[in-house]
C-alpha cells in the first residue's frame, strides 16, 4: 500500500530523464500519467453500464418487442432510424452554397467576416489557453499565487457551452431528420475528450509554438498510417510536402535558443502527450466521417458528440471531487472564471465559423485561412509571453508554413484535374 505512491512518485524521472520543476510536479497524484488513467477510470465507469445496456437491448431484440414509456429514447439511443445517406461520398458536410446570385462585394464581405471571425475566436483561445495553464493566478508580493492544474475541467467548461450553442442552432433552424444511433457518438466523444485533454496537459511541458507546428505536422503520421495499413497511394507533391514539413519541425526543435526556461524545453513528456493528441485527433475525425453516412448536419454533430462529452466530463469530476475543487478555484481568482468562460465562448463560436466557412467557401479556403492563423498564433505567443525562436527555428517555422500552402495549392489543381478525368479513371488516393 505504500509503495504505490513512491512507485508513481519515481515514474515521471524514471520515465522520462528530466528533472522536473517542484512548481509542475508538487506531488505523484500531480503526474499526468497518473491523472490519465484516474480519468480514464472515470469515463469506463459510465462507458462499461451503458456497454452493457446497449448489448442486453440489443439480445432482447428490443426493437421489435419493447412498448415501454421509455421505447423513444431508447430506440434513438440504441437503434436509431438506420438509414443512411445515399451519398456516402461526400456526406462529411452539406452542399456548399454556390454564389450564383450575391454579387462580388458581399462574397468578398462574407469572407472577410469568416476569416475575422476564425481569426478572432482562435487567436484568442490560444492565447487564453496558453495564459490558463502556464501563469499563475493571484500573485501579489508576499504571495506566489497557485496555478490550475486541472485540464479535464476546462475541457468540460469548453463542452457545455459547445453543446448549449448547438443544442440552440438545431432548435431554431431547420435541421435533416436525425437517424444515427446516439450511442455512436460517444465514441468521437471520447477520442476527443482525450486528445483536448493532451493538448492542455502538453502545454506544462512544451511551449505554446512547438505545439503549433506538431498540429500543423500532422500530416506526416496520416500517410505514414494510410501507406502502412491502407496501402494507399501518394502524389510526388504529398512526399515533397511531407518531407519540408519534417525539416522545417526539426530546425525549429533542434534550434538552440540562448536563454532558455523550463517552459520553452521539449520534454519527453509533452512529446507523448502531442503524440496522444494527434492520436485521438486523428481517429476522432474518421469516426466522425464514418457517422456523416448517415443524413446529419455538421451542427447535429457537433450536438451529438458534445451530449456525451460533458456526460463523461461531469461524471469523472464528480467521482474524483475536482469538479467542487475546481469551482471554489473559480470563486478565488475571478480572472481565471473570466479567462475560462471565453475560453469556451471562442471555442463554440470557433466550430459555427468553420462550419460556415465551409459551407460557403468549401475547404480549401478554410484551409488557407486557419493555416494563417496557426502562423499568427506562433508570432503573437512569442510576442505576449516572451518566448525565445532563433533564426534558424524562424527559418523552419517559414518551411513548415511554405510547404502547408504548397499542399493546399497542389490539392486545389489536383481536383480541377480530377474533375475532368474520364468516368472510368480515379484520381490518387490524397490524405
Amino acid at each position: 500500500r505504500f509503495c504505490l505512491p513512491l512507485v508513481l512518485a519515481s515514474l515521471p524521472t524514471m520515465a522520462t530523464g528530466e528533472e522536473i520543476a517542484p512548481a509542475l510536479q508538487d506531488s505523484w497524484g500531480d503526474f499526468w500519467l497518473f491523472r490519465f488513467f484516474v480519468n480514464a477510470a472515470g469515463y469506463a465507469s459510465i462507458v462499461v453500464p451503458g456497454f452493457l445496456l446497449i448489448q442486453y437491448f440489443k439480445r432482447r431484440n428490443y426493437l421489435e418487442t419493447g412498448r415501454s414509456i421509455c421505447f423513444p429514447v431508447i430506440k434513438s439511443c440504441v437503434f436509431g432510424s438506420e438509414v443512411k445517406s445515399v451519398h456516402q461520398d461526400d456526406g462529411s458536410l452539406p452542399p456548399r452554397a454556390e454564389p450564383t446570385e450575391s454579387s462580388t462585394a458581399r462574397q468578398v464581405f462574407k469572407l472577410f467576416c469568416c476569416a475575422a471571425g476564425l481569426q478572432a475566436s482562435y487567436l484568442t483561445w490560444g492565447v487564453l489557453q496558453e495564459r490558463v495553464m502556464t501563469r499563475t493566478y493571484g500573485a501579489t508580493e508576499t504571495d506566489p499565487g497557485e496555478k490550475f492544474k486541472d485540464s479535464q475541467f476546462l475541457v468540460f467548461m469548453n463542452r457545455i457551452l459547445a453543446f448549449t450553442v448547438a443544442g440552440l442552432y438545431c432548435a431554431l433552424t431547420k435541421q435533416p431528420r436525425h437517424g444515427a444511433p446516439m450511442y455512436k457518438y460517444s465514441f468521437a466523444s471520447l477520442s476527443n475528450i482525450l486528445s483536448s485533454w493532451c493538448q492542455y496537459e502538453a502545454l506544462k511541458y512544451i511551449s505554446f509554438p512547438t505545439q503549433v507546428l506538431a498540429k500543423a505536422s500532422k500530416v506526416i503520421p496520416v500517410m505514414m498510417m494510410g501507406k502502412l495499413v491502407s496501402r494507399k497511394s501518394y502524389e510526388y507533391w504529398e512526399y515533397l510536402t511531407a518531407a519540408l514539413i519534417s525539416v522545417g519541425v526539426s530546425m525549429f526543435l533542434l534550434s538552440s535558443a540562448p536563454n532558455r526556461t523550463v517552459s520553452t524545453v521539449t520534454t519527453f513528456s509533452g512529446i507523448v502527450l502531442l503524440a496522444g493528441y494527434i492520436i485521438f485527433d486523428s481517429f476522432t475525425s474518421n469516426w466522425q466521417d464514418a457517422l456523416f453516412t448517415y443524413k446529419m448536419s455538421p451542427v447535429q454533430m457537433m450536438f451529438g458528440v458534445n451530449v456525451f462529452s460533458c456526460l463523461f466530463t461531469v461524471g469523472s469530476l464528480l467521482e474524483q471531487g475536482a469538479l467542487l475543487e475546481s469551482m471554489r478555484f473559480m470563486a478565488r481568482h475571478s480572472e481565471f472564471t473570466a479567462h475560462a468562460v471565453l475560453l469556451s465562448v471562442c471555442s463554440a463560436c470557433g466550430q459555427l465559423f468553420i462550419f460556415y466557412t465551409i459551407n460557403q467557401f468549401g475547404a480549401a479556403v478554410f484551409t488557407i485561412i486557419m493555416t494563417l492563423r496557426q502562423a499568427f498564433a506562433i508570432l503573437l505567443s512569442c510576442l505576449i509571453y516572451g518566448h525565445t525562436v532563433t533564426v534558424v527555428g524562424g527559418l523552419g517555422i517559414a518551411v513548415v508554413f511554405m510547404a502547408l500552402f504548397l499542399r493546399v495549392y497542389a490539392r486545389s489543381r489536383m481536383k480541377k484535374r480530377s474533375k475532368k478525368l474520364p468516368l472510368g479513371e480515379t484520381p490518387v488516393q490524397k490524405v
